[in-house]
């Protein structure tokens, strides 16, 4: 990832184009330095540090390979809570733009309703990988389908779930769990038998405390589904799970369906492949 600097006017992030899918950087990984860019000005102005406890970002053009400045905004900073709001532009234009919320923890109720599904192991799951033509952004990752659902599979139910863990085994921390809660295919893919483009329009990560005391490590178990699609759009939901089964957030996001061939689509017997 490009690491976020701070200067007297914005945060400064280096955008690195391995994180592309389709025509421009991973929605996951531009949503990740929103993220240490709110944090990094938060630190800046001498807050105290908290756990973010949500990010929302709304994808307002592709991110390209350009540096992206974040000019950030503190409508408010409490003892309990702090918000952090952000925009991000590419040569003077808005590319991206939402606000994260970061919490002191505290004494209150433990419940929940999202335990991770019963599924073999990671050990017991074959490698599976995503096209690079189409998700360069994948090298950074080693996925392997945790069901029998699979991308382009022509399958009767939008839902994908996997293992999935970085290639260079960084920590499972809030900017890693964001990309994570993006990494898979849009759901809509399991019932399809050939891609089309379908970008986020706009995404929102709700953390858990799991991740007050660190990070996790290692693998994570990460679902997808589509909860609803019709005149173009889905919405789709996402959890993220750490290898011991703890939940570590949970995300929605809008999706705008698109239609049309590009050039290098290429069929599901070529174009998605297990490694």
């Amino acid at each position: 990832m490009g690491i976020p600097t701070v200067d007297a006017e914005a945060v400064v992030a280096g955008v690195d184009p391995s994180w592309w899918s389709w025509d421009g950087a991973h929605g996951g990984y531009a949503a990740a330095l929103a993220l240490t860019a709110v944090r990094d000005r938060l630190a800046a102005r001498g807050s105290e540090p908290r756990p973010v406890r949500t990010l929302n970002a709304h994808f307002l053009t592709p991110v390209d390979e350009r540096p992206m400045h974040f000019g950030t905004d503190v409508p408010r900073a409490g003892r309990r809570a702090a918000v952090c709001a952000f925009t991000g532009r590419q040569g003077g234009d808005a590319v991206l733009t939402g606000a994260a919320v970061f919490g002191r923890g505290g004494a209150g109720p433990a419940y929940d309703a999202w335990p991770a599904p019963a599924v073999p192991g990671p050990e017991d799951c074959q490698p599976f990988a995503l096209p690079r033509e189409l998700a360069a952004f994948a090298r950074h990752l080693e996925i392997r389908p945790a069901t029998g659902a699979r991308p382009l599979g022509g399958g009767e139910r939008a839902e994908l779930t996997a293992w999935i863990r970085f290639a260079d085994g960084r920590p499972l921390d809030a900017e890693a769990v964001v990309i994570l809660s993006d990494a898979l295919p849009p759901a809509l893919f399991a019932l399809w038998t050939a891609p089309r483009p379908v970008p986020t329009a706009e995404l929102t990560v709700h953390f858990t405390d799991a991740l007050d005391t660190g990070p996790a490590t290692g693998w994570a178990l990460v679902r997808i589904r589509t909860e609803h699609a019709g005149s173009g759009w889905a919405i789709d939901d996402s959890a993220v799970w750490s290898a011991d089964g703890r939940l570590l957030a949970l995300a929605r996001q809008a999706r705008i369906i698109q239609h049309g061939d590009r050039h290098d689509i290429q069929d599901s017997s070529e174009g998605v492949r297990h490694a």
